[in-house]
């Protein structure tokens, strides 16, 4: 694996072109026989070590908005500018939800306040299908970039109408692009005052939208703040040789090789997935004012992405965020 950049792995969320992608795929495929023996063995009993609890623990989540909520740019920041842009979101969902009917597997679906109160039956399906809802903020913003004040609006909003959708308790959350840093710790104090306990907001690395890079753990965790206690399911981090690689959802997911995750999933006692239904949307719309890279990064490996999900819920059973708290022995976890 010499030579590839740990950059380009977790840093910008995928590869910055599309040579650091082939590039990327040859070394992976020359270190393949190395997951057999050797350095990476080490690496494998470590990952199984660490395992939370009783068995492996692999996490189902769908991060519900569509095609145009991408962060951090200008044509498609606010909520008065997604108007002029034709949804998918229906058509999109439903499709995640009869696969996982006809898996018969459960998930969360952390989901944006302004799509439950543009496509309210979006949210009921979830509902009715017997998915977890939490939140994913109302607007889409990153945490980072708000005040405490307007955080908690947000959130505040996006509480409300999820509640008088589904009349259940919005438990848990988690933030747009994984945009708690470390300068982001009121954050959790927001949530514990709105009686949310469950956490999926950290990113224990560098990315482009901010990353908590020296969070005390890449698995399980409790955080004490307004003498409350939430339970934190960070992203899961895959160590080999050296470096720290995601493959568990969003570009990463579509760019690496299914063989790749597979074997990553086998090695990992815990694994923390996200997805959004754009992700397996090969006929959406190309946002126009993408630089290159980024507009590599937004569609990379659309038509393969929906194949492999499919093989993943074959090959592996999850859970969903209520079900992983539970199994979860919480008393052999880290407290920050």
């Amino acid at each position: 694996m010499s030579g590839l950049s740990e950059n380009n792995l977790h840093t910008t969320g995928v590869a910055e072109s599309e040579a650091d992608s082939r590039r990327f795929h040859a070394q992976f495929e020359r270190a393949e026989p190395i997951c057999e023996s050797g350095q990476l063995q080490a690496d494998v009993q470590l990952e199984r070590d660490r395992t939370v609890g009783h068995g492996a623990v692999h996490v189902l989540t769908f991060d519900i908005e569509d095609w145009f909520h991408l962060l951090d740019n200008d044509s498609t920041r606010t909520v008065s500018q997604w108007g002029s842009f034709v949804p998918r979101i229906e058509a999109n969902v439903d499709r995640i939800l009869d696969l996982l009917s006809a898996k018969g597997q459960q998930a969360t679906f952390f989901c944006l306040g302004w799509i439950a109160e543009q496509h309210p039956d979006v949210i009921r399906r979830i509902d009715a299908m017997g998915h977890e809802i939490g939140s994913h903020t109302y607007s889409h913003q990153l945490v980072y970039e708000q005040t405490t004040e307007e955080f908690k609006r947000d959130l505040a909003k996006s509480v409300t109408v999820l509640e008088d959708l589904t009349g259940k308790k919005v438990r848990s959350f988690r933030a747009p692009g994984f945009s708690a840093t470390e300068d982001c710790t009121s954050m959790f104090d927001t949530l514990a005052e709105f009686e949310i306990d469950v956490d999926c907001s950290i990113f224990p690395a560098d990315r482009a939208h901010g990353g908590f890079r020296d969070f005390a753990s890449a698995e399980p965790v409790t955080i004490e703040c307004r003498g409350a206690r939430i339970r934190e399911f960070p992203l899961n981090i895959f160590r080999f040789q050296g470096r720290r690689i995601v493959f568990s959802g969003g570009g990463y997911f579509r760019l690496l090789p299914y063989w790749a995750i597979r074997g990553m999933m086998q090695r990992s006692g815990y694994v923390m997935t996200y997805f959004h239904p754009r992700d397996f949307d090969p006929n959406q719309p190309v946002i126009a004012d993408l630089s290159r890279s980024r507009r590599f990064k937004s569609y990379v490996g659309l038509s393969s992405a929906f194949k492999k999900l499919e093989r993943l819920i074959s090959d592996f059973r999850f859970v969903d965020v209520g079900t992983a708290e539970r199994r979860v022995d919480w008393s052999r976890v880290v407290s920050i």
